[in-house]
């Protein structure tokens, strides 16, 4: 079932009217379904009951508190990449001992402040990392699980802003760096490697790459075996991709199979960090049409959403399907959507057909869930959005708009 639906001519998000929405809390609007999210979020957990596993949501993806929290309560661990991250999904709620801390940049305070919370371990970039975890451990007393996020040099076939396991990239570690991280992990006091990881970029549509990494780590795993390394991890980060115009990425359970019939068996407990194919499509981006504006070359929709509340189709040329909150059934025409920014990149979509739309009517955009608001800015001090959670009939504010006032706030 799908919980972004017409009704009547009116969109509706579970069992409020999109178009109220937008009256009483203006636009640009944020407004995620609780049921999306639920239901996401178990389609993917269940597709890996073969195993014994733990799903970690990819908190860079959505990291608003009453998203957490929500999942946090069905049973997710998280993903962090930062101390904010960390910060966040203790507010939520989060067992430490089901957080795993990822990202090439942690600095001193942030590995501290991970050890004190006592997470299940952390996802090592570099050699210098691991020297710099195992110096702070020792300082505190205490010892660090590791595990090493191993760059297998494969191909994910996606945006390459967004591919993260091939040699050029600035994350993780090659194989043969990867076997000389373990063997030094092996020496050092203060940590102990107890897992492997491998994350291999975002909007993935097939499975390939996946197993192509898989393959690679399970061999990669007997190697430590005859070094006497024994893994209880294997973390294989996230990246599944979602239907944003014509992709048909794998479905999660097609994704467990494949998995659990490679695994099944081993004594690894997987961990999985899906963001993008929980939140993606649990979200819309709300926008009222400011101006219509026309010239020999264009048609333009001026809409008061714009590339600081939604940067994808300006960073990644990304698609985000649009529509009508009330369809009036006008021809179509072929416009640029575009924002109020000062910029030529400011736009949430390019040659697109869509109705004629008059000005003060408003515009969905869909798939706005993941990678929306958590990468939102204030340029051209232009205060963030209100993003609301829908839980059937119930409207949770869960993050007030921003006012003038709170741009200003921590400047003197």
């Amino acid at each position: 079932m799908h919980h972004f639906q017409q009704r009547d001519g009116v969109l509706f998000a579970e069992e409020v009217s999109v178009t109220a929405l937008a009256k009483q809390y203006c636009t640009p609007l944020y407004i995620y379904s609780a049921a999306t999210f639920r239901r996401h979020f178990h389609a993917f957990d269940s597709a890996f009951d073969a195993l014994d596993h733990l799903t970690c949501f990819s908190v860079k993806a959505n990291s608003n508190l009453a998203v957490l929290k929500m999942l946090a309560a069905e049973g997710a661990g998280m993903d962090i990449v930062s101390g904010g991250e960390l910060y966040r999904a203790l507010q939520a709620g989060v067992d430490p001992s089901r957080i795993v801390y990822s990202g090439v940049g942690k600095r001193d305070s942030e590995i501290r402040e991970a050890l004190e919370a006592r997470i299940l371990m952390f996802n090592v970039e570099s050699l210098a990392e691991l020297e710099r975890i195992d110096q702070v451990a020792g300082e505190m007393g205490t010892t660090a699980r590791v595990s090493f996020r191993i760059n297998p040099d494969v191909d994910p076939q996606t945006h390459p802003y967004i591919s993260t396991g091939m040699q050029k990239n600035k994350f993780g570690l090659d194989i043969d760096m990867s076997m000389q991280a373990y063997k030094r992990a092996a020496e050092l006091k203060h940590v102990e490697p107890v897992g492997m990881d491998c994350h291999i970029g975002s909007q993935l549509t097939s499975l390939d790459p996946f197993l192509e990494a898989l393959d690679k780590l399970l061999a990669f795993n007997a190697r430590l075996k005859d070094l006497g390394i024994e893994i209880k991890y294997l973390d294989l980060g996230g990246g599944l991709g979602i239907p944003y115009n014509e992709e048909e990425p794998p479905h999660p359970a097609e994704f467990g199979k494949a998995l659990s019939d490679k695994l099944k068996g081993l004594p690894l407990k997987v961990i999985l960090e899906p963001g993008r194919v929980i939140a993606g499509n649990a979200g819309i981006l709300v926008t009222e049409v400011v101006y219509t504006k026309s010239n020999p070359a264009k048609n333009f929709l001026i809409v008061d959403a714009a590339m600081n509340d939604l940067v994808r189709p300006s960073l990644y040329g990304s698609y985000h399907r649009i529509a009508e909150v009330e369809p009036k059934g006008r021809a179509p025409k072929v416009f640029d959507v575009v924002g109020p920014i000062c910029e030529s990149g400011d736009f949430l979509a390019r040659d697109r057909e869509l109705p004629e739309v008059m000005q003060g009517e408003l515009l969905v955009v869909y798939s706005a869930g993941a990678y929306g608001f958590s990468m939102s800015s204030n340029y051209n001090s232009r205060p963030r959005a209100c993003e609301l959670l829908v839980d059937g009939d119930k409207v949770i504010v869960a993050r007030r708009r921003e006012t003038y006032d709170d741009l200003l706030m921590n400047e003197l």
